[in-house]
């Protein structure tokens, strides 16, 4: 194993060629400098646009850019800027949207051939509300079909590479977002989380990720003329990536916006007050499913020196509630996708439709070839106790840092290679679905490059309490530095 600390791309100074550089700088610098006229919105758009031509024909992360579009929103941001009218806190800043999230106008395609007509009416709630924000539609980032997988790839627009490393997977679902803010393309992009797809591919890709409470962001995860399943409904999030933590909380800033589609939404809710000194910190290497590589377990010892040396305590503490969770998520949330196998069979690809059958083998073990009524009521009825045990935690240990996955980012298409490297990936991603069933937020920050892989930590929190999330990223970041944007390797 060999770990490396390479540079990160430092945005470049005033006076430096804009054309080619501005791809470079991070949301809030973009903001701010577009905010006081030092550039517009176009320029930021011209360079993100030549970078995408100079990268995405190789990485594939974003799979519909219209410039012509993207430009358009560009100069109408810099008249308004010019007109004095106040700006949102994205105002002319290029973001991505992924393809199973209305964008009117746009095909909500999901990564599936069937659906590539499928032009949505309007903005989900929250494409809105980045819209209000003042953000511009660069375009829709790649995902696997009906974003199920931690691989992106598909039948529609095909696979997505780390700009990494081509064999390693970017993750999933939001992949193509996490590949093409860590090359550059985009300084922000949208993902949605249920299962992991916003802090694994961020992970993977080597860029900030998080999973916000349920009900913070105003969603809508599929059309209004659609019902939502329960667990979508309750355990689904909007969440931003992007290479620092500043522009993950301005993202937040911008997506903090009340809609009344959105039944989870919880407008102005807040957690409880912490202690007025740094909050205690439970480490857990291992909660009982898959203990972490060395790789990730010295990120996880480097994480906790940072804290430490920042005044918060740090102390290992065991955590079971999360191994039950993990394993409720593959009765709640894949019996109600059950009902969907019917039309998965008809459009879906083959690589989803093992995914599935994989899936399916190993939760059998838990739950039975066919879980009953009964199972699944109690199922539900268990969650509310686990969240208040978790809850309870947090009340002495209000963060929380562990693995984001036990391993660094996966071979590509290992999910489907067999159920016995299924039952290996499950164990690995086991947060990555107990987190959602139980509703708190969480976050991936990176710490490092070992052996050309990126490699970080998760941090874990209370209910309505991103920001002690973000100052403790903050943190691990000042320390372990950012470490994208980079070219494909």
């Amino acid at each position: 194993m060999t770990t490396d600390n390479p540079t990160s791309s430092d945005s470049p100074t005033v006076g430096a060629d804009l054309g080619d550089q501005l791809w470079r700088w991070n949301a809030t610098e973009l903001a701010r400098a577009i905010a006081t006229g030092l550039i517009s919105s176009r320029e930021v758009v011209e360079s993100c646009l030549s970078r995408i031509e100079d990268v995405n024909p190789h990485l594939n992360a974003l799979v519909e850019v219209r410039p012509e579009d993207a430009l358009s929103l560009a100069d109408a941001a810099d008249r308004q800027r010019s007109s004095g009218a106040q700006l949102g806190p994205l105002h002319g800043v290029p973001v991505a949207t992924k393809v199973n999230s209305d964008v009117a106008g746009y095909a909500t395609t999901d990564g599936i051939p069937a659906f590539k007509d499928s032009a949505a009416k309007q903005d989900s709630a929250h494409v809105a509300s980045l819209r209000r924000a003042g953000a511009v539609i660069m375009g829709r980032s790649n995902s696997p079909a009906f974003a199920y997988r931690w691989f992106t790839n598909n039948d529609l627009y095909g696979r997505t590479l780390n700009p990494w490393d081509s064999s390693r997977t970017p993750g999933g679902s939001s992949g193509g977002a996490a590949s093409a803010v860590a090359s550059g393309m985009v300084p922000t992009a949208g993902g949605n989380d249920i299962g992991g797809s916003v802090r694994y591919p961020a992970y993977a890709c080597g860029v900030v990720g998080l999973r916000p409470t349920v009900g913070r962001v105003a969603q809508t995860y599929q059309s209004d003329e659609v019902d939502s399943s329960l667990s979508v409904q309750i355990m689904a999030v909007q969440g931003p990536l992007a290479r620092s933590v500043e522009d993950v909380r301005l993202a937040m800033k911008a997506l903090e916006d009340f809609s009344h589609r959105d039944p989870a939404f919880v407008p102005g809710a807040r957690a409880a007050k912490l202690p007025g000194h740094r909050p205690r910190v439970g480490l857990v290497r291992d909660f009982g499913v898959a203990a972490p590589s060395s790789a990730v377990n010295t990120s996880l010892e480097s994480a906790a020196d940072y804290l430490c040396d920042a005044g918060y305590v740090v102390e290992e503490i065991e955590l079971p509630v999360l191994a039950e969770a993990y394993r409720l998520w593959y009765l709640l949330c894949m019996e109600e996708f059950r009902l969907a196998m019917p039309l998965v069979d008809e459009v879906g690809d083959d690589g989803m439709k093992k995914a599935a059958e994989h899936y399916y083998a190993v939760a059998q073990e838990w739950w039975g070839n066919k879980p009953s009524l009964d199972q699944f009521i109690a199922g539900y009825a268990r969650r509310g106790t686990l969240i208040r045990q978790l809850g309870g935690i947090l009340e002495s240990h209000p963060l929380i840092l562990l693995p984001v996955s036990s391993e660094q980012a996966f071979e590509q298409d290992a999910d489907i290679a067999s159920v016995e490297s299924m039952r290996r990936l499950m164990g690995a991603q086991a947060s990555m679905m107990a987190i959602p069933v139980l509703g708190f937020p969480a976050m991936s920050v990176p710490t490092g490059v070992v052996d050309g892989l990126p490699t970080g930590v998760q941090l874990l929190g209370r209910r309505f309490d991103e920001d002690t999330l973000l100052d403790a990223a903050t943190v691990i970041e000042a320390h372990a530095g950012t470490f994208t944007p980079i070219g494909p390797r």
